[in-house]
C-alpha cells in the first residue's frame, strides 16, 4: 500500500508505524506460552485481531504520532488498513477456530468464504518444514503476488515505474 500511495502520502515514519500495526496481531501467540487457551477471547486470532481493536489502534497512532505533512484522515487509513489486514487475512485460511472480528462485541469466530490460504504451524520448529514451505508458496500466490501487483499499479498510475 506504501508503495502504491507514495512516501508524499505514506513517510517512512507512517510506513514504520503501519508495519508495526500489520504484525501485532500475533503478539496473542505469547498468551499460548502463559496458558491461554486457543478460543478464549483473548487467544489466537482473537480480540488481537479484531475489526475494532484495530481502529483503536490507528485512531491512537494517527493522534498520537502524527506523520509530519500527512493528514490525520490518510495517517489512520492507511493504519487501520494495516492493522485490520492481517485478522482479515487470517481469516481466509484454510485451518484454526477462525477470528474473533467482532471482538469485543461478539465472541463468535469468522472466516470468510475464501479460504485459499494455507494455515501457518503455531509451532516455530515447523515453518522450516516441508508444510511451511506449502505455506510460503500459498502466503506467496495469494498475499505477496496480489500486494506485489497492487504496489505496481500505484506507481504506474503515479508515474514513476
Amino acid at each position: 500500500m506504501a508503495l502504491a500511495l507514495g512516501s508524499d502520502m505514506v513517510p517512512p515514519g507512517l510506513l514504520a508505524w503501519a508495519l508495526i500495526l500489520a504484525v501485532l496481531p500475533d503478539i496473542d501467540a505469547l498468551g499460548m506460552g502463559l496458558g491461554i487457551p486457543y478460543d478464549h477471547p483473548f487467544g489466537h486470532r482473537g480480540f488481537t485481531h479484531s475489526l475494532p481493536l484495530a481502529a483503536a489502534l490507528a485512531a491512537a497512532g494517527a493522534w498520537l504520532a502524527p506523520a509530519p505533512g500527512v493528514e490525520p484522515w490518510v495517517a489512520f487509513g492507511v493504519l487501520f488498513v494495516s492493522a485490520a489486514s492481517h485478522g482479515l487475512i487470517d481469516a481466509t485460511t484454510n485451518g484454526g477456530l477462525g477470528v474473533a472480528l467482532f471482538s469485543p462485541f461478539s465472541s463468535r469466530r469468522f472466516f470468510l468464504p475464501w479460504r485459499v490460504i494455507e494455515v501457518s504451524p503455531l509451532r516455530p520448529s515447523a515453518l522450516f518444514s516441508r508444510r511451511g514451505l506449502d505455506v510460503l508458496r500459498s502466503e506467496l500466490r495469494w498475499v505477496w503476488a496480489p500486494c506485489a501487483t497492487l504496489a505496481l499499479a500505484g506507481m504506474m498510475w503515479r508515474g514513476i515505474a
